[in-house]
């Protein structure tokens, strides 16, 4: 069932009216014949079943049938993630999303190899965030993900974000496991963490200044295993690992 998106403002009437691009690529790509049912999600949380109602030159129409409420995941995953490539930084979004990031934030980091100027940051973000919304359609995210920044690592930690767990992939000695860190805040406060961020460096990793900002700031260094990943494999292990940790049935 082929998915769209429309902001919640636009998704509170009986017949919907898809997006420009939208309904161009309902129409002209996947043919979307009157009748068919299709899925409007808002990114807020709702999902909404609809049949399609007029495919013409001027637009598609879509009326919705039912309205369905989704739970956003018992925990919040933060992506701290340092500027790479663009086509690199493309696939992290894209990946934060569909491993149910509700943030993805953008560092400038001094060994970045793309740096973005603050003319230009507006445009990059308008456009990250289409990648969030055309990642969401095809994985079914009910809630999109926000896209911050770019910042400079020492500009973020003074904002004072809080975070029950604030972990820093770490190529260091003495690095230990997500799990690790997991499991000792269970013990303490007796609950999972409801919020937890992960800073992954660029390509050349942070310089040793940012790491000791981080550090300071209270990151747990975790390690990624005994092989040196790419950024953009770094952060999908990362998300990929802190899913399978905060969603596994315990005891």
């Amino acid at each position: 069932m082929h998915r769209f998106f429309l902001p919640p403002e636009k998704c509170r009437d009986a017949v919907l009216r898809l997006s420009e691009n939208d309904a161009h690529h309902a129409a002209d790509v996947l043919r979307v014949r009157v009748g068919e049912r299709v899925v409007v999600l808002d990114g807020a949380g709702d999902e909404l079943m609809c049949t399609v109602e007029a495919v013409a030159k001027n637009g598609v129409t879509v009326r919705v049938t039912q309205r369905s409420r989704i739970a956003p995941l018992p925990y919040q995953l933060t992506l701290v993630q340092a500027l790479t490539k663009a086509k690199t930084l493309d696939t992290i979004i894209q990946k934060a999303v569909e491993l149910g990031a509700s943030r993805v934030v953008l560092l400038k980091s001094d060994r970045s190899v793309s740096q973005i100027e603050e003319e230009v940051a507006a445009a990059k973000l308008e456009r990250w965030q289409a990648t969030v919304v055309e990642a969401a359609k095809q994985c079914g995210a009910a809630w999109l993900t926000r896209v911050e920044g770019p910042l400079a690592p020492q500009a973020w930690l003074a904002k004072g974000d809080r975070f029950d767990l604030l972990l820093l992939a770490s190529l260091q000695p003495g690095a230990a496991h997500p799990r690790v860190h997991l499991e000792q805040f269970i013990a303490e406060r007796g609950r999972l963490p409801a919020s937890v961020a992960v800073c992954v460096g660029p390509e050349g990793d942070y310089t040793p200044a940012e790491l000791n900002a981080f550090r300071g700031a209270g990151a747990l260094p975790v390690t990624l295993g005994h092989l040196v990943l790419r950024s953009e494999t770094a952060a999908a292990y990362c998300l990929s690992v802190l899913n399978y940790e905060l969603q596994a049935p315990r005891k």
